[in-house]
């Protein structure tokens, strides 16, 4: 008998409690993500929300180690040794910006992953997760319109009025299909976007049962508009990809090969367009990938030449300085956060954050939890967000508050990884039949 078997049904009853119960650090970090307030701490330019995460990193950081969140996984490591390896390469490439940067990405990036970590280890705690991110996201929503018909962002004008607060710059963008860009209280309209997108699956597939039909459908089109109100062809596409994956799954219920269906089918296309096409994938990819032509074409010389860059300084990237580009390239912005992260930190830094990455989402698409409704409805709704997420990030970088958000929030599906898979089903036993096995099995001849 397992030692926690023998404790007192009380404080049996009492770890159970907590596990139902959400930390209210949960609700206090998303108000730090939507209501960005910067401030001068000494010689430091702070958020609430990086001082915070400075504040339980490390405390947060032990406590996983000693295994007080379940089993230390092999994601936990490698994302330790992504954060560790870029202060490395920063220190060789770029050294004045080593201290700055070490403490502001470990603070956004492993705060907000352990954070998520120590705080939803249960369904019922990942489903009061989404429930928050699916308010926060609609209470932002009146904000958006007034923007989208203004120009103004109004949350980050007020936050902006306030004696010694500053919040994300408005970045006034040109008009996009004649109508403005929606940024609201992100650094880019793309970020507030890819907010919104999040939230979507988690809200349509994880809260099904938990909130009325009617106000889950609601819910999701807010979303949707609040997305869409960005014109951001990346928030766009992780919309899309996860309405299409969501399609996928109810049409195709009854096929229990149906995903390994839609890869067979992705790889085929590959191969097809590969093969007919006088454009290479990646340029037909950017294309239906984006809103207009012209960013599409940007997007990928850009890619050709910041790869060019990772080659050429493999092993510690380049750092925050400029980018080898030819002159007509004016802009710096790479819109792939993946080799950005390789050109930053080098092939290893991104190798490790993506092996992190794709360990947690791998396992977690292998999990059997037939039979476990609800189990099975929170893994496909955390999975169907990465999934567009992910494709997502390879048109789009990322920083900041929605990095931190990211990766906090797929910190809160690796409780998955503790669940019990469903027990196997027993293997049909066939009767013999032959003259003995019927002469025994028969009422009249019963053995002893």
């Amino acid at each position: 008998m397992a030692h926690a078997d023998l404790a007192p049904p009380a404080s049996r009853a009492a770890r159970r409690g907590a596990t139902e119960r959400l930390s209210p650090l949960v609700p206090l970090y998303l108000f730090c993500v939507v209501v960005p307030v910067f401030f001068e701490l000494g010689p430091l330019y702070v958020s609430t929300l990086r001082l915070l995460l400075c504040l339980l990193v490390l405390p947060l950081g032990a406590r996983l180690v000693l295994g007080h969140f379940g089993q230390l996984r092999a994601t936990d490591i490698l994302f330790f040794l992504a954060f560790l390896w870029s202060v490395l390469a920063l220190s060789v490439t770029d050294p004045g910006r080593t201290i700055e940067q070490a403490g502001s990405t470990g603070a956004e990036f492993l705060g907000g992953y352990l954070l998520a970590r120590a705080c939803i280890r249960s369904r019922a705690q990942f489903i009061a997760f989404c429930r928050q991110l699916c308010g926060a996201v609609l209470l932002l929503l009146p904000f958006a319109l007034y923007e989208a018909v203004t120009g103004l962002p109004p949350l980050v004008y007020a936050i902006e009025a306030l004696p010694g607060l500053q919040s994300v710059p408005d970045l006034d963008l040109p008009s996009r299909l004649g109508m403005n860009r929606v940024q609201n209280t992100f650094a880019h309209p793309i970020h507030y976007g890819l907010f919104c997108a999040l939230a979507f699956s988690l809200t349509f597939v994880a809260l099904k049962g938990e909130i009325p039909g009617i106000a889950r459908w609601l819910a999701c089109a807010g979303i949707a508009l609040g997305c869409g109100l960005t014109l951001s062809s990346g928030a766009i596409l992780a919309l899309v990809l996860q309405i299409g994956l969501i399609a996928w799954a109810v049409g195709l219920r009854r096929v229990r090969w149906r995903w390994w269906l839609l890869v067979a089918l992705c790889v085929a296309a590959y191969v097809t367009v590969d093969v007919l096409s006088t454009r290479r994938p990646l340029q037909v990819f950017m294309s239906y990938a984006t809103l207009n032509a012209q960013t599409a074409f940007w997007r990928v010389v850009i890619f050709e030449h910041a790869w060019a860059n990772v080659l050429a300084q493999p092993v510690f990237g380049a750092g925050f300085q400029d980018w080898a580009r030819p002159d007509w390239v004016v802009s710096d912005s790479i819109d792939n956060f993946w080799l950005t992260t390789a050109l930053r930190y080098g092939l290893p830094g991104a190798l490790l954050l993506a092996l992190g990455y794709g360990h947690g989402l791998l396992w977690i698409m292998l999990r059997d939890f037939r039979g476990q409704r609800d189990l099975h409805q929170a893994r496909l709704a955390w999975i169907l967000s990465f999934a567009g997420l992910t494709f997502t990030l390879c048109t789009v970088h990322i920083w900041g508050h929605i990095y931190s958000l990211v990766f906090f929030t797929f910190a809160a599906g690796l409780w998955l990884l503790d669940e019990e898979d469903a027990p196997a089903r027993p293997a049909r036993r066939h009767r013999r039949t032959t003259t003995y096995a019927r002469t025994f099995d028969s009422p009249r001849h019963k053995r002893p």
